[in-house]
């Protein structure tokens, strides 16, 4: 079964950052800079956890893996981060 996931990334160097986009670009829809939509099997996740691991430096770059359940239906969010730690940000929404 695959779950539809949302790939976001924070990479600090551009060449990092290019190899970051060029691995998502094999793994999912291009959806905005730095996000891509993937429907991943629980060991396709796996696998692009390990590339993208090989990739990125730990301390300074950040992926986030946001599973929004099955693909064929909805399911709970899930947020995970890889690298840095995903942190909620409580700011202030301003519509203009």
């Amino acid at each position: 079964m695959r779950n539809s996931y949302i790939v976001s990334y924070d990479i600090a160097d551009p060449k990092r950052l290019r190899q970051v986009f060029k691995t998502m670009r094999a793994w999912g829809d291009h959806l905005q800079f730095s996000v891509f939509e993937c429907q991943l099997t629980r060991m396709d996740a796996v696998r692009l956890h390990s590339e993208l691991a090989g990739i990125i430096h730990h301390d300074e770059d950040q992926v986030l893996f946001i599973d929004l359940g099955p693909a064929e239906g909805r399911g709970d969010r899930v947020i995970s981060a890889l690298g840095k730690p995903y942190v909620s940000v409580d700011a202030p929404l301003i519509v203009v």
